[in-house]
């Protein structure tokens, strides 16, 4: 059980949440691919590798070196993308996909550190454009996430502005506590990867969730809190006074970016390399 309310006068604190297998029980980069694929972005192919990604992402997630050739691939896939098509694809869909595979034990502590006088704040290496309608469905105050440029024809370039990986999102954790305020030493921090070990550390109460075999070994080691979310529910189902935001509301916040489904290709593809470069010849 969260401590009781933080004393006005203390310092600010927040929570701090990785997003996939932390908060939803997939990879949110993946949950959209058949919605892009009716939209004509994707072809089929590319669903039936994301649906493979899906399965090797449940099974044991991205390591670094495919976490990286991801970002690569993103750039190529993605340029040309209309940004405003890609909105309303997600804006459409958002509650569809995402609503049914939220924790429920996710959702029960997000409300207890806003109980508790402390911010929620969502860091995924999904792109901004995914994870911020995700978070406002969330309640959460801030998003950390990818950010890809878009250019003045309203496409995506290709290039990618900033990726929130590893210690990437720990140096953004310390951003954010500068600018707000937050006391690091009595903030949490939840995550179930590995990757996310700097996050993690930065904080003086960190929880592995659901964690690889990477991230279970040193939670043991660091005497971490160990925690088992496996109970998805809609938030509507959990709480029936859950109010879920307008559909027009949801395409302003919704600016879907080129993270979305291209994780699923990258460890798709990197799996099918590293297959091949495991073979004698």
């Amino acid at each position: 059980m969260l401590s009781v309310v933080e004393n006005c006068f203390s310092p600010r604190t927040a929570a701090f949440f990785d997003l996939d297998k932390t908060v939803i029980a997939k990879s949110s980069t993946l949950t959209f691919s058949k919605s892009f694929y009716q939209g004509g972005l994707i072809n089929r192919r590319a669903v039936l590798r994301t649906a493979y990604a899906q399965f090797v992402f449940l099974a044991g997630g991205a390591d670094h070196d495919q976490m990286e050739r991801m970002r690569e691939y993103l750039s190529a896939l993605c340029k040309g993308w209309n940004v405003q098509q890609v909105k309303e694809i997600v804006a459409e869909t958002l509650h569809d996909l995402i609503d049914p595979i939220i924790y429920d034990e996710a959702a029960t502590l997000i409300e207890e550190h806003h109980t508790a006088g402390r911010d929620v704040v969502i860091v995924s290496t999904s792109g901004a454009e995914v994870v911020e309608p995700i978070g406002e469905l969330l309640g959460a105050d801030r998003v950390v996430a990818t950010r890809m440029v878009v250019g003045d024809d309203g496409c995506f370039t290709g290039e990618v502005e900033y990726y929130a990986y590893g210690p990437t999102k720990a140096e953004a954790v310390k951003a954010l506590a500068v600018s707000e305020g937050y006391d690091l030493s009595r903030c949490y921090a939840y995550s179930d990867s590995a990757t996310d070990v700097p996050m993690l550390e930065s904080v003086g109460h960190p929880h592995a969730v659901n964690p690889d075999r990477a991230l279970r070994r040193e939670a043991t080691l660091r005497e971490w809190p160990i925690l088992v979310f496996n109970r998805p529910v809609r938030l509507k189902q959990r709480l029936p006074a859950f109010s879920m935001p307008p559909r027009p509301a949801l395409v302003a916040a919704a600016a879907v970016g080129a993270a979305a489904v291209t994780a699923g290709l990258v460890w798709y593809a990197s799996r099918r390399r590293t297959a091949g470069a495991a073979l004698p010849g």
